[in-house]
């Protein structure tokens, strides 16, 4: 299987930055996973959307695939609350 490229959107960089730093490195090591196999047993489709989430501790990872080239997007980085993030 080809690795994917990720890519972090702007606003998800922020995100990632606000949070403590003992996160930061599960949640960065988390996004590195998804070059190999962003559709692990960990990720789910969102219903509805093209974007997956995955988990990570306390946090959630969303993120959107782009197949025919081979990309990885992740657009936003949130406090896992339930079925949302918080804001």
């Amino acid at each position: 299987m080809a690795k994917y490229k990720v890519e972090i959107k702007r606003a998800a960089v922020k995100e990632i930055e606000s949070l403590p730093r003992k996160d930061i490195l599960s949640v960065l090591e988390k996004i590195r996973s998804l070059a190999n196999d962003p559709r692990s047993g960990d990720g789910k489709k969102l219903s509805g959307q093209e974007k997956y989430r995955i988990r990570c501790g306390n946090y959630q990872i969303l993120y959107l695939i782009e197949n025919d080239v081979l990309i990885v997007y992740v657009v936003k980085v949130g406090l896992f609350m339930g079925r949302r993030f918080s804001r």
